[in-house]
């Protein structure tokens, strides 16, 4: 699955760039990836709630929203109730992660937990028993068009075994520094879905772009066969 980033779409122009990359082949982007931040989680803002409903409005695509904000045990729920399909939040920020998994839910939405590159992944291991998706970020959480830093990989490949296993059942998402030239490792290590910003919303063709990163992943799994 890829999931374009809207953090490096013109923000001005939203709409036309929430449309661009669904594709007319039926091909595009599987989830559009909306990042949250409130400038205190992390050092930069960008937009909120009432602008996600916006958003809402005028797709049909699966809306993941990635929350970067601090005290996502009150405000993440209000993303969920508004039709978001997942809702991310960061386990350095929840205060009970658990609850927050199964209000998310609740409230209509896949839950999501978000882990930084820093975070070891092993003390969240029951924890992540609540949720629907792990997001590991594979660049510091805040900004766009960050280089993708690999060592995150050994804590897919851990995920990506614990669901294989049966121990865990959700699905491993990767964003930060993902582009051509690194999916294809972020693939061998496990990710199910693969978030692209600049990769994408830089393209001349954004919904080629998605297709393009696909066919990597497609094809690298047919090598694999």
């Amino acid at each position: 699955m890829i999931a374009p980033s809207i953090l490096s779409a013109d923000f001005a122009r939203l709409a036309d760039e929430m449309a661009a990359v669904r594709g007319k082949s039926g091909r595009g982007a599987d989830w559009l990836h909306v990042d949250v931040m409130d400038a205190h989680f992390v050092p930069n803002l960008t937009l909120g709630l009432p602008v996600v409903k916006s958003m809402l409005a005028v797709t049909d695509l699966p809306v993941d929203c990635h929350l970067m904000i601090e005290k996502p045990d009150h405000w993440a729920i209000g993303y969920a109730e508004a039709g978001s399909y997942n809702v991310t939040v960061h386990v350095e920020a929840a205060d009970d992660p658990v609850m927050l998994a199964k209000n998310l839910r609740a409230a209509g939405a896949k839950a999501g937990l978000a882990i930084k590159p820093g975070t070891p992944l092993d003390p969240y291991l029951e924890v992540l028993k609540h949720y629907d998706t792990l997001l590991v970020m594979s660049v510091e959480p805040g900004f766009g068009g960050q280089t993708f830093i690999a060592d995150v990989l050994d804590k897919v490949r851990t995920a990506r075994t614990l669901v294989d296993t049966g121990h865990l059942n959700l699905m491993v998402e990767i964003d930060g520094g993902i582009n051509a030239d690194t999916i294809e490792q972020a693939a061998e290590a496990g990710v199910d879905c693969f978030v692209a910003g600049s990769a994408v919303y830089a393209a001349t063709d954004p919904a080629q772009a998605v297709e393009g990163l696909r066919r990597q992943v497609e094809a690298l799994s047919e090598r694999s066969t």
